[in-house]
């Protein structure tokens, strides 16, 4: 704990280095419960494109607040969604047990209610609202594509992947996925079955699979399985998918 005051300072002057605002905490109802978030906003009143940011099974630690800090100084407003509403783990175990308790139905809601949220802020260009997410929160992607059909374009990075063809046959959101080859999670072979569906459905998908890495190979904090070169090619395709989806 002692690193977040200095963590806090260091997001502080990034954000003010690109005319970003600091993040602010919101509350959003979500069906009759109240979910949480936080926003970041770019330089300009806009209307400016949004993106959903999910976290992955931890939490919305302080690499998914500076991942929606990046988004929002390329000129997104981003809303990382806290599912967790305020816990963050602090070891794997701890992680399983918070992701174990999110009931999926009440993810999902957060989710679409955080797709509102935006869609109904003046600032926001409603029809240029995307989704991205890792581990846990790339699965979650997938399923708020398919509850939120207005969704524009969603990033999948190592989430699990839906099979139902009924169920992606709902997704009107252009798909790119970036998966690691050695993930022992969500093989090769279910990102092709995945990909092939949503062609068959006349969707469009682009997914890379990357052969040498793992699972969370993008997350900086994953000592042991962190691929700077893979992690920075995925980025530049998310840069560039959301670019062409989201700002033209």
């Amino acid at each position: 704990m002692r690193r977040l005051p200095l963590f806090l300072a260091a997001l502080l002057v990034f954000l003010a280095a690109r005319g970003v605002s600091a993040q602010q905490a919101v509350t959003f109802p979500s069906g009759d419960q109240t979910a949480r978030g936080f926003l970041y906003l770019p330089k300009g009143p806009g209307p400016h494109p949004a993106l959903i940011v999910i976290q992955e099974w931890w939490g919305v630690t302080d690499w998914i607040k500076q991942e929606a800090a990046g988004y929002a100084a390329k000129g997104y407003i981003a809303l990382a969604v806290d599912l967790y509403r305020g816990k963050v783990a602090t070891d794997p175990e701890m992680a399983h047990e918070l992701m174990r308790g999110l009931p999926q139905d009440q993810g999902v809601r957060d989710l679409t209610s955080g797709f509102e949220f935006l869609a109904a802020r003046h600032d926001v260009k409603r029809d240029r609202i995307g989704a991205v997410g890792w581990c846990m929160g790339g699965g979650f992607a997938a399923q708020l594509a398919i509850a939120e059909p207005t969704l524009r374009a969603v990033a999948i990075n190592y989430g699990a992947l839906p099979t139902d063809k009924s169920a992606l046959a709902k997704i009107n959101a252009q798909v790119l996925g970036n998966f690691g080859g050695l993930d022992q999670g969500i093989s090769p072979e279910s990102v092709h079955a995945f990909e092939a569906s949503m062609k068959a459905l006349g969707k469009p998908v682009d997914a890379k699979i990357y052969p040498d890495a793992g699972h969370a190979f993008q997350n900086p904090d994953n000592k042991t399985g962190y691929k700077p070169a893979d992690a920075a090619d995925a980025r530049s395709r998310i840069d560039a998918f959301f670019t062409q989806t989201l700002q033209h």
